[in-house]
């Protein structure tokens, strides 16, 4: 009697599975934001409840903002490729003017806009290196321009965020956010956790997509 070779079990192990899950949890994530604007933050929560239902959310199974970032950019390259670019080169122009006009308080473009993700929901944020926040204030005021004051959480892990006092308006029909910080955290703010772009970068990113 001819005796079968045992075949191998394959057994996919458990950080394996958690990957796969922090893949599928990003992926949906990735639509949430660029279809519907979603923010980072809670395009992760919707899609986590939509993959694990009434299950309990481990933290340790959600993807970082990277991986979403990646998915972003890949579903714009599959959905959105007609239109996108054109979407992104607007926004960078109208930044690299806001850039210029505020370069008295060392502005910095950071977020979608700079990263190339953005999309149609997208708005601009501009991280501003200031002595003093009523400075910024005050020249909006002297601009007529109406703004709100708020808080936005910069960080690129929700445990490392901090809370910025920010002041946003319109500018042409689009959001602007600008994200007041002390002048010495333009040295203590990681640049790799969180890119950031003055104006002279910007223009040489924008001529770089330009076509030839």
């Amino acid at each position: 009697m001819k005796h079968l070779s045992p075949q191998p079990v394959i057994v996919e192990s458990h950080t394996t599975q958690k990957q796969d899950l922090r893949n599928e949890i990003a992926t949906i994530a990735a639509r949430f934001i660029a279809e519907d604007g979603a923010t980072y933050a809670i395009a992760k929560q919707k899609a986590a409840q939509q993959v694990l239902g009434s299950s309990k959310i481990n933290h340790d199974s959600l993807p970082d903002n990277s991986l979403i970032e990646q998915q972003v950019r890949l579903y714009n390259q599959l959905f959105f490729a007609d239109s996108q670019p054109a979407r992104l080169l607007y926004l960078r122009k109208l930044a690299l003017t806001l850039l210029q006009e505020l370069e008295q308080f060392n502005p910095h473009l950071t977020g979608a806009v700079l990263n190339g993700t953005a999309g149609e929901h997208s708005e601009i944020f501009i991280q501003l290196f200031v002595d003093n926040n009523k400075e910024v204030a005050i020249y909006l005021l002297n601009q007529r321009i109406q703004f709100e004051v708020s808080e936005t959480l910069q960080g690129h892990q929700s445990r490392q965020q901090e809370a910025q006092e920010t002041l946003s308006f319109m500018r042409a029909n689009e959001v602007i956010h600008l994200v007041l910080f002390a002048s010495d955290d333009v040295r203590r703010l990681s640049t790799k956790k969180m890119p950031r772009a003055n104006a002279s970068a910007l223009q040489h990113l924008i001529e770089e997509s330009l076509p030839t």
